[in-house]
């Protein structure tokens, strides 16, 4: 099963693309839907909103007064985490009945509208978040028949726009027209979540076309997403997550993929944790075993090496024992080019020339294995630790 998160401020067009995933195929797991039918009347979710809020936030039938509600609950932060507290737990324990329903093949998208205030983010292989400008959203919740004061009140109650783009691996602008948003969900669908649903189910990672590019300032955000995906996926198991390689180093020109090292106790947890990364949707590559050794013990550069799923985010997960001298390397690596500017045109150089070798990471190992000593000696004169 591969779950998708979706997510949208008010009025920013989540529940455009939320149907348009539907009709693509997904099976939609709609969080407004959720925290309407756990607080229905007779339900134990309205009972704990009465005791927290007062009997005035229901109708004369009995049912909740939403308005009413709202008018306590977006006041300021302490009414509103008391709303949250009643609501939060019990749509989430619904949402688990429902995605232990459906089929082990499908694609189940979690529509949900505070998924940064929650910090679920990081439980998904794929984030989608849908974006428009304030006074867009604005004008759209008035057009429904929401008072502006009561709009700009909701808005404001969310999670900033900046806050949603960083957890977003994909980023759908609905500034323009509905049909334009509907185009881009389907195209979505077609040519990243279908493609990434198929890779994680049968534990096979993407492949891409390899390129040098210009630095791209967007990359240490895209491996902080990565970074807690991975972290949640696997746990305390893990010893540490780190964003090495190339895109690692501000200003770089690198290969359009992001690396990340695992650093774990011992291989034989490197193992343990295989099926979580794969579910995460970082399958292993089983046929690399290993680094190329820099030091007589070719045995402590052993790893175990995982691809992305995704097609849209190139990615190598490193997954390497602690102290062990590749583990250690890859660490200094990053900051001894990061610390030695004059060092950085001589390794794009190499690449370069690696670039239309057959064996890209063969070709550029006869400057590694000058590299190595050189960082080692510049590590020892500053003081540097991992």
């Amino acid at each position: 099963m591969l779950r998708i998160g979706l997510t949208g401020g008010i009025g920013a067009g989540k529940s455009t693309v939320s149907a348009t995933f539907r009709e693509c195929g997904g099976i939609i797991v709609d969080g407004d839907v959720i925290a309407r039918e756990v607080v229905e009347p007779g339900t134990p979710g309205l009972k704990q909103l009465v005791e927290a809020f007062g009997d005035d936030i229901l109708l004369p039938d009995g049912a909740l007064n939403r308005p009413a509600l709202a008018a306590k609950a977006f006041v300021d932060d302490e009414q509103r985490a008391k709303l949250n507290g009643v609501v939060h737990p019990l749509v989430g324990q619904r949402r688990l009945e429902i995605i232990e329903s459906v089929p082990d093949d499908a694609v189940v998208v979690e529509d949900i509208p505070l998924l940064v205030e929650t910090g679920m983010a990081p439980m998904f292989p794929l984030v989608v978040v849908v974006t428009a400008d304030a006074e867009t959203r604005v004008e759209r919740l008035i057009k429904r028949g929401m008072d502006e004061a009561d709009a700009r009140a909701r808005i404001a109650a969310q999670a900033p726009e900046e806050q949603r783009r960083a957890i977003a691996d994909v980023l759908l602008d609905n500034s323009g027209s509905q049909d334009r948003l509907v185009e881009a969900a389907r195209d979505l669908w077609r040519d990243r979540v279908v493609p990434l649903a198929d890779n994680i189910r049968n534990r096979r990672a993407a492949t891409y076309p390899w390129k040098l590019v210009p630095y791209r300032p967007e990359w240490p955000e895209q491996a902080q997403r990565i970074v807690n995906r991975i972290q949640t996926a696997c746990g305390p198991k893990v010893l540490r997550v780190d964003h090495i390689g190339s895109t690692a180093v501000p200003g770089l020109d690198a290969k359009d993929v992001i690396d990340i090292q695992v650093t774990v106790a011992s291989l034989q947890v490197a193992d343990e944790i295989a099926d979580a990364l794969a579910d995460a949707g970082y399958p292993r590559i089983e046929h690399i075993t290993n680094d190329w050794p820099h030091t007589e013990d070719p045995a402590l550069w052993q790893k175990r090496l995982h691809g992305a799923a995704d097609p849209g985010r190139p990615v190598n997960v490193h997954v390497r024992v602690d102290g062990w001298p590749g583990q250690q390397f890859a660490l200094l690596f990053r900051d001894w080019l990061t610390a030695n500017a004059d060092v950085q045109p001589e390794y794009v150089a190499v690449k370069r020339e690696a670039e239309a070798a057959t064996d890209y990471p063969e070709a550029k190992e006869p400057w590694f294995a000058e590299a190595y000593p050189r960082a080692w000696k510049w590590a020892e004169a500053t003081g540097w630790s991992a």
